[in-house]
């Protein structure tokens, strides 16, 4: 694949951010955005703790395409308190073709920038990354 050869630089702040996320929890999701004109991903938004699913949800735009982790807390089944971290690659039908290749074809670089990630959701509609989605990945 070309995902070394789409040369997309990574902000220093969308791996500070994530390790915020990770390590101190101070974020509930971060929505990552491909700036074309400067080649390189940036920080577009980021959700404070108390923020939910659906405002992580509504923060997805309806026709472009967006990287974003979202930290999901739920109850086993054994009744513990878990926590994953969820990278989902959002790509709508309706966004532009060449967005949805670059997105694509930087993907992979970028994920392993961000070390810890638990799952890994692809989603064309809000459908494809509801909060039973996530509940069913997690378990």
């Amino acid at each position: 694949m070309a995902n070394s050869a789409s040369g997309m630089a990574v902000h220093d702040d969308c791996k500070l951010k994530f390790l915020e996320l990770k390590a101190k929890r101070n974020h509930r999701f971060i929505v990552f955005k491909i700036e074309e004109k400067i080649q390189q991903v940036i920080v577009e938004k980021v959700g404070g703790p108390d923020e939910s699913y659906d405002d992580f949800a509504a923060s997805m735009p309806a026709d472009e395409c967006r990287y974003a982790v979202y930290d999901f807390d739920f109850t086993t089944n054994e009744n513990c308190q878990k926590s994953k971290i969820f990278f989902i690659a959002w790509a709508p039908d309706t966004s532009r073709v060449r967005s949805k290749m670059l997105y694509a074809s930087s993907k992979d670089r970028f994920k392993r920038e961000l070390d810890g990630i638990q799952v890994e959701l692809q989603a064309t509609d809000p459908s494809e990354m509801s909060l039973d989605i996530i509940k069913g990945r997690a378990l």
